[in-house]
């Protein structure tokens, strides 16, 4: 289920990004947590910014705390997965009509991206996954998921999806096993969203020789 709003966060100055991994890196994640981004929020004014109320903003920030803890939590036994798979929103293709060459196979379902487009954020994912040896789907919604993962045998999972997607499929995830890193969208909407092309070709790149506490947060 998506957000009942939509949001945009590419919006928001990227020094407040900067300020956010700090209060995650800081490990002030306990009661602390929403009096630290009720700061931040005030700070820099992202209701005026984003033009959501407080509340709205807050839950969004919540939920892009909650998947970097997962992903670390989880990142271990990923890295050990042996067949991993890349999932991403066909709302964040380029175009979203005729435009897009992107063919539908609905018998998976997916997009098959045809790569129109150098400066579509889909051709871009698909095509660092795909060097990177992982199978790329690019779903209408993610009811199809589970079906996917079983049917193709995949244990090891990276989804870009809004927040309540993220926390969704991790739900059903857990419950199966399969580790699984996220990458939360900056822009949700029914198109042209938007998510960090280089925070998910980081998560991409995790192999064995990665420490799970290699990386730094970088949400913007």
């Amino acid at each position: 289920m998506p957000y009942k709003f939509t949001f945009d966060l590419t919006v928001v100055p990227k020094r407040f990004f900067r300020e956010l991994a700090l209060v995650i890196d800081s490990r002030r994640l306990h009661r602390k947590t929403g009096r630290a981004l009720r700061r931040l929020v005030d700070k820099f004014k992202l209701s005026e910014i984003v033009g959501l109320d407080v509340s709205g903003i807050l839950l969004v920030l919540e939920d892009l705390v909650d998947i970097y803890i997962k992903n670390l939590a989880y990142r271990g036994d990923f890295i050990k997965s042996r067949k991993k798979v890349l999932f991403l929103p066909h709302c964040a293709r380029k175009y979203v009509d005729y435009r897009c060459k992107a063919e539908f196979d609905p018998d998976i379902p997916t997009y098959r991206c045809r790569r129109c487009s150098n400066d579509c954020q889909i051709n871009q994912a698909t095509r660092i996954a795909g060097e990177l040896g992982y199978d790329v789907y690019v779903v209408p919604g993610g009811s199809c998921i589970p079906n996917i993962i079983k049917r193709f045998g995949y244990d090891g999972v990276v989804g870009v999806a809004c927040g309540e997607e993220i926390k969704l499929a991790s739900t059903y995830l857990e419950q199966e096993g399969i580790p699984a890193q996220a990458v939360p969208l900056l822009k949700n909407g029914c198109f042209n969203t938007k998510f960090n092309i280089q925070s998910l070709e980081k998560i991409l790149k995790f192999h064995g020789e990665h420490r799970m506490g290699s990386s730094k947060v970088d949400f913007s």
